[in-house]
C-alpha cells in the first residue's frame, strides 16, 4: 500500500487562489488523518513550517529553484522511494512518477492573445504541456467546477470518470478580522458609494471592461486592488488616466480586503475565463451583492445569487442592475466548505491507497 506524498511547494509561494486553496484542504487533511498516515515534503527554503499534528513532514534540507525541484529533486525522491504517491494541488505533474493533480483550469489552452510577451509566451507553452501531461498520466485528475472537468475532458479526449470535481471555499475569510485603515488612506471610500473589483491584474480578469464602463459613467466611483502582473499593461491598466473615477488601491492583505467588500456598493468580477472564480464568493460571505461575467464556471459556481453582465460588453446599467432580485447567499455558502472538500479529498487518498 502506497503512502501519500504531498508536494509541499506551495508553502513556499505567495498566498493567492491556487496556494490559499491547498493550504486550507492540506490543514484540514492533518486533522482527519491519523499520525504519519500521510507525509508532506517541504522546500528547505520555506519560512516557517506549519504545526501539523499528525502529517509526516520531511524538510528537504538543501535548496533547489523550483524548476528543479519539480523535475529533479522531487522526481528523483519518488524514483528512489516507491513506497509514496505524490500529491500535487498545483497544475503540475511529474513525468516518471505520476499521482493524484489537481488541475484549477487549463486557460492557458485559450485566449493565446491573453499571452503578449515572449516570457508569457514561455509561460504558457510550460503550461500547456503541463496541463497535457497530466490528462494522458495522472492518476487521476482532480478540478474544481464541473465547467473545468469537461473542459479537460472534451480538450484532451479523455474519459470523465478520471476527473473528480471537487470545489473551493470561502471558509478561510470568516477568521479575518476587518481592518478599516484603509479609510485612513482613502477617506473618499468612507463617504463615497463605490464598486470593488479584486484580483491579478491579468488579462482574463477583465479590468478592461470596468475601464470602459467607467469612462461612460464618470458618476460611478470603481476601486481596485490587485497585484500587478507583466500583462497588466496590456489589459489597459495604464489607460486608468482616461477614468477619473477609478482609484488602484494596489495589493492589500485579506483584512482591509473584507473592509471594502463589506462597505462596497456590489463586488464586480467581470472575469470571462474562472475555474472557479473565489471572491465572489468571499464577498458574498461579507453580505455583499455580486456582479459577475456570464461566463466559463461562473453560472455554475453562483447560480441566482449574482447579478450577470457580458464580459464583452459594457451596454448595461449596473444601478439598474442590481435592483433585480438574486437569492439569498445562505445555500452558496453552504454548499461551498473546506471541510466537505477536504473529506472529499481524504476519501479520494484513501481509495488510491488501497488500490
Amino acid at each position: 500500500m502506497k503512502k501519500i506524498l504531498i508536494n509541499g511547494y506551495f508553502l513556499c509561494r505567495k498566498l493567492t487562489g491556487i496556494e490559499r486553496y491547498a493550504n486550507e484542504i492540506t490543514n484540514r487533511l492533518d486533522a482527519l488523518s491519523a499520525p504519519g498516515e500521510i507525509a508532506i515534503i517541504i522546500p528547505a527554503d520555506i519560512q516557517k513550517i506549519p504545526p501539523y499534528k499528525n502529517l509526516q513532514v520531511i524538510l528537504y534540507k538543501k535548496f533547489v529553484p523550483h524548476i528543479l525541484w519539480q523535475f529533479l529533486t522531487l522526481q528523483f525522491f519518488l524514483f528512489t522511494r516507491r513506497k509514496y504517491l505524490v500529491l500535487d494541488f498545483g497544475n503540475t505533474c511529474l513525468p516518471l512518477t505520476p499521482g493524484i493533480v489537481f488541475l484549477h483550469d487549463i486557460y492557458c489552452e485559450f485566449f493565446p492573445e491573453d499571452f503578449v510577451s515572449h516570457w508569457d509566451r514561455i509561460v504558457r507553452l510550460y503550461n500547456k504541456w503541463q496541463y497535457r501531461l497530466i490528462a494522458r498520466k495522472a492518476k487521476r485528475i482532480v478540478t474544481v467546477s464541473c465547467f473545468s472537468r469537461d473542459q479537460i475532458a472534451d480538450t484532451y479526449h479523455i474519459n470523465p470518470d478520471r476527473i473528480t470535481v471537487i470545489y473551493s471555499s470561502w471558509n478561510h475569510f470568516g477568521k479575518v478580522n476587518a481592518d478599516h485603515s484603509v479609510f485612513d488612506a482613502f477617506p473618499v471610500l468612507f463617504s463615497r458609494p463605490f464598486y470593488f473589483s479584486l484580483g491579478s491584474l491579468s488579462k482574463r480578469k477583465n479590468m478592461k471592461w470596468i475601464i470602459e464602463y467607467a469612462v461612460k459613467h464618470p458618476e460611478s466611483l470603481f476601486v481596485v486592488s490587485g497585484t500587478t502582473l507583466p500583462t497588466a499593461e496590456d489589459s489597459g491598466i495604464v489607460n486608468c488616466m482616461a477614468a477619473q473615477n477609478i482609484i488602484l488601491l494596489g495589493y492589500l492583505d485579506d483584512a482591509q480586503v473584507k473592509t471594502l467588500m463589506e462597505r462596497c456598493k456590489a463586488f464586480i468580477l467581470p472575469s470571462y475565463y474562472e475555474g472557479f472564480g473565489l471572491t465572489p464568493l468571499e464577498a458574498l460571505s461579507c453580505g455583499a451583492q455580486i456582479v459577475v461575467a456570464n461566463a466559463a464556471s461562473l453560472p455554475e459556481i453562483y447560480g441566482n445569487t449574482a447579478h450577470y453582465i457580458d464580459p464583452f460588453s459594457t451596454d448595461v446599467d449596473l444601478d439598474e442592475l442590481l435592483k433585480q432580485p438574486v437569492d439569498p447567499p445562505g445555500a452558496v455558502l453552504k454548499k461551498y466548505s473546506y471541510d466537505t472538500s477536504a473529506s472529499q479529498v481524504y476519501a479520494l487518498i484513501k481509495e488510491y491507497q488501497r488500490s
